[in-house]
């Protein structure tokens, strides 16, 4: 007997969900959904965009974007917290109205609770090794530290978990230097 086909969600599915305040993803045909951010981790999000975009000013090898729509494919649209997207690449992933390829950087700011935390350490992180995203940050607020995890072999291998004055460094932005503790500062 065959199996019988699942009813995958595609990115089109998106424009059917409703107005409700909430924020929702496909991931491989799944629909994941989760609250309004709030405003600690906006703060966060805001510091991020804040430190590359001076970067940006002095060294423009790219754009930094807070909370766009990404689209892999049709089966995964994704909402992540900041991205960049280097000269090199922007016209293959950003050209028109919206990003549909892998940014070069993606950061996450974790959201309470364990499933958000699954969501962003693993099936987000699976997604942006498929499609090629290079480098991934995850911004953990409670215990105020930031992973790094780096492609290598089509997989986002954890490269350093960084805290308090320690410096976040990145080959994708050369010369950029931002400590942990100024993200998270209150």
């Amino acid at each position: 007997m065959a199996a019988e086909p699942q009813n995958l969600l595609t990115v089109a599915d998106l424009d059917l969900m409703p107005e409700d305040g909430n924020r929702y993803e496909i991931i491989g045909g799944d629909v994941f959904k989760s609250r309004a951010p709030g405003l600690a981790h906006q703060l966060v999000v805001s510091r991020f965009d804040r430190h590359i975009a001076n970067y940006l000013d002095q060294n423009p090898v790219g754009i930094v974007v807070p909370g766009p729509g990404v689209i892999f494919d049709e089966f995964n649209g994704v909402i992540p917290d900041v991205i960049f997207i280097s000269n090199e690449r922007r016209a293959q992933v950003a050209s028109g109205e919206k990003v549909t390829g892998a940014p070069d950087l993606v950061i996450e700011i974790f959201s309470p609770g364990p499933l958000n935390e699954r969501r962003d350490r693993e099936v987000k992180r699976r997604l942006y090794a498929k499609f090629g995203v290079k480098e991934y940050w995850i911004a953990d607020m409670t215990n105020r530290c930031i992973e790094i995890y780096r492609l290598k072999d089509g997989v986002l291998e954890p490269f350093v978990t960084l805290r308090g004055s320690e410096e976040i460094t990145t080959d994708i932005l050369p010369g950029f230097r931002s400590s942990v503790q100024s993200i998270f500062k209150t």
